[in-house]
């Protein structure tokens, strides 16, 4: 691991999106909320939130934070046949939350994937990214 204990604590915050594609009919039966499974979209928020809470668990060598606010929002996007996912994640600390805002958004979009299959084996997650981050010594990032 990188050693942040020189770093000073501030405030660091980090957006990620990403979405899933899915058939017309899946999209449907999500926005609508019947699913076999269940809501869909409200099970996919906390796992991406568990997510989250997680992530030192699932990337090597990514630092355990205390995160103070984590936020997923999922949508329904039928222009472009997809359920689409934002992750904000904040924490007061050395290093950033970007790899926690990430992994909520890949878990979130995993569980839609996982509530659907048996109706939609075609579905591909992509366009996850970094839409932006605050703080630290390296300041903002914002995508364009």
């Amino acid at each position: 691991m990188v050693d942040v204990s020189d770093k000073p604590s501030t405030r660091r915050t980090a957006v990620a999106f990403g979405r899933i594609h899915m058939q017309a009919a899946t999209l449907t039966t999500v926005a609508a909320g019947h699913a076999r499974k269940g809501d869909v979209l409200g099970v996919a928020r906390i796992a991406g939130i568990q997510g989250a809470k997680r992530t030192a668990d699932l990337i090597p060598l990514c630092h355990p934070l205390a995160l103070t606010r984590v936020a997923v929002d999922l949508w329904a996007d039928e222009a472009t046949l997809s359920v689409c996912c934002e992750a904000t994640v904040e924490t007061v600390g050395p290093t950033g939350v970007e790899m926690e805002a990430l992994t909520a958004v890949q878990v979130a979009l995993l569980t839609v994937y996982d509530m659907c299959k048996a109706v939609d084996r075609g579905m591909v997650i992509g366009d996850v990214r970094l839409l932006e981050k605050h703080g630290g010594r390296s300041g903002s990032f914002v995508a364009r």
